[in-house]
């Protein structure tokens, strides 16, 4: 099977997120934690960007060596320059440079014509490989270029050594039968196309990403570009997590692999949310804490009977422990007598698990999760009405006191 190759650009675009900034200790935290996983290549940041971005993505090149390490440049030579620089003591040093190719970022942001451009970007390429031999170039906002441009550039900047070409879906605005059209375009114009391996960069303002990475995957793609749990620039970019286990889970069938370790997932995903302080979501995909969790009666004693009827992965492969049967007002018999059992306890009799369900019910009513107090209260005889009852419990006072440097408060 043909590999997808995981470029991860956490460090660089996922730390473009606003409030997302992170220190040089984190950001080699994150990338041991990226190298743990076998990420194949780690955008370690934008060296030309500040002092503090130089020596990060030095301080990763210096750290990391199964893992190729990148410095994202502009299309000109002070910045390819500080790349180089940065990436001098890597092991497998890359060079990605880019330039804006289409018509609103040419004329408006730019202020550039089409041959200016063009230039430029071959010019870039040719300074890059004079530090390695492990080019990229991305011609930005790709998904809104002309494409017949877009076929020159690509075409002329593989011509000098940009062995990865990289078709960014910028600002998230293309669908994925069009974005994959690009793709399948392209290589199949340009008479060089097969010297490079082709790239997919999507951001998620229509909540497309992981489907039009998926769409170039499926015509000729050989490298995603991605962040842990989604971060970058305004929605997001590719999910690290949800593009390689949609190939893991699915791979009979697009006849594709990724060879990390997923089970450093979660770890990871964990990891970064820690650093930025951007939560994730309960029901995120792969990573969130529902992602294998189940509530619904009929959804547990699926699942109890063959973890196939609802689940379509492994938990443990991504780095969960295991599943997890949600104890609620919508859990039946069948996941309540699993976690009684589970707990040590035996239930004798249909009568007594009838009468645990239904007390159990009743107080599920009442709050909306069931945890293993709960239940060794209701299996210890506890009443029912004093369990779910009004006066069940009755708040009699509250002291809180709050203390910061010479300034406190106590209040009653």
């Amino acid at each position: 099977m043909d590999k997808v190759y995981i470029f991860d650009t956490t460090l660089r675009d996922g730390e473009q997120s606003p409030g997302a900034s992170m220190t040089l200790n984190e950001k080699v935290r994150i990338a041991s934690a990226l190298e743990k996983m076998k990420v194949d290549v780690i955008e370690a940041g934008f060296a030309i960007a500040s002092e503090g971005d130089f020596q990060s993505v030095k301080a990763v090149a210096d750290m990391v060596k199964e893992s190729q390490v990148c410095s994202l440049s502009r299309a000109n030579k002070e910045d390819i320059e500080r790349s180089a620089q940065a990436l001098v003591n890597a092991a497998q040093p890359r060079i990605h440079t880019f330039i804006a190719t289409s018509p609103i970022h040419m004329e408006m942001k730019l202020r550039m014509s089409p041959e200016a451009v063009l230039e430029q970007a071959v010019k870039a390429v040719k300074l890059a490989r004079n530090f390695t031999d492990n080019v990229e170039f991305s011609p930005e906002d790709a998904g809104r270029s002309d494409i017949d441009f877009l076929c020159q550039i690509v075409e002329q900047t593989i011509a000098v050594g940009a062995t990865t070409i990289n078709l960014p879906d910028t600002v998230g605005y293309t669908f994925p039968a069009e974005f994959g059209n690009i793709f399948k375009q392209v290589i199949e114009r340009v008479p060089n196309s097969h010297k490079a391996i082709f790239s997919a960069h999507c951001h998620n303002d229509l909540g497309l990403a992981v489907a039009n990475s998926m769409a170039a995957i499926e015509n000729g793609a050989r490298q995603v570009e991605c962040t842990i749990n989604g971060l970058g620039e305004r929605a997001g970019n590719t999910a690290l997590e949800e593009i390689v286990m949609a190939i893991r889970t699915r791979q009979s069938f697009i006849q594709k692999k990724v060879d990390l370790d997923t089970t450093q997932l979660v770890p990871t995903s964990r990891l970064v949310a820690g650093i930025t302080g951007f939560p994730v979501q309960p029901n995120k995909a792969i990573v969130g804490a529902n992602a294998f969790a189940h509530e619904s009666g009929i959804h547990q004693a699926g699942v109890l009977k063959s973890r196939e009827t609802y689940e379509i992965m492994d938990a443990e492969t991504v780095g969960w422990t295991s599943n997890r049967l949600v104890l609620g007002k919508h859990s039946g018999r069948a996941a309540l007598k699993d976690r009684i059992e589970q707990l040590g306890y035996t239930i004798e009799s249909d009568e007594q698990l009838n009468t645990l369900f239904h007390n159990f019910k009743a107080l599920a009513d009442r709050k909306h999760e069931l945890y293993d107090d709960d239940l060794q209260a209701l299996i210890s005889g506890t009443d029912s009405d004093e369990m779910t009852g009004e006066n069940a419990y009755q708040l009699v006072s509250l002291n809180v006191k709050l203390s910061f440097g010479n300034f406190s408060l106590c209040t009653d």
